[in-house]
């Protein structure tokens, strides 16, 4: 069993969760099955730099239901989070934390797939952060509602494969 701790507010650092495809990789309309498909969105990289340095986790939160379809495999999304994880910690916005859910309805219920807020509640309480104080970038309706789930503050709903430097200058973390 895990000890819990209850930290006021200002000791737990707020986040921004972010889904993954068309948020932080180009999506092409269908999956992203290898680490050669997968090509990030132009200003992500200096985006994520500035939120880091605001004082943001930053939490990769994205269903891979192509997975349970059986159109590629967890080594290759461990390869893909791999290099995302590498260019991200090179450009200076080094990621806090990736979680993915391998489910599809289609298969199978699960609370861990989006709109099901696990993946955050999981985050939280593993890196202490404070949803409270944190922001949820998504590209579908399903990324919102999983924010709305885990008490994130706000959950801010992107057009597919937009530029993420059009909310770099989020407000510096409450207090």
């Amino acid at each position: 069993m895990e000890l819990q701790l209850d930290l006021p507010m200002t000791l737990r650092q707020p986040a921004i969760f972010l889904d993954r495809d068309g948020v932080i990789n180009h999506d092409p309309g269908d999956y992203t099955k290898s680490v050669d498909e997968f090509t990030l969105l132009p200003t992500v990289l200096s985006t994520l730099k500035t939120w880091h340095k605001r004082g943001y986790a930053l939490v990769l939160i994205t269903n891979q239901g192509g997975l349970a379809k059986g159109l590629y495999t967890h080594e290759a999304v461990a390869e893909i989070h791999a290099q995302l994880a590498a260019n991200c910690e090179k450009a200076g916005a080094p990621l806090t934390a990736i979680y993915y859910s391998p489910h599809h309805p289609d298969f199978g219920a699960s609370l861990s797939r989006k709109p099901g807020s696990l993946m955050i509640e999981r985050a939280c309480a593993q890196f202490h952060l404070a949803p409270e104080r944190s922001w949820m970038f998504g590209d579908k309706a399903r990324d919102i509602l999983c924010a709305v789930g885990a008490g994130v503050r706000k959950g801010v709903l992107i057009p597919v494969n937009a530029d993420l430097e059009h909310w770099a200058d989020l407000p510096a973390p409450l207090e």
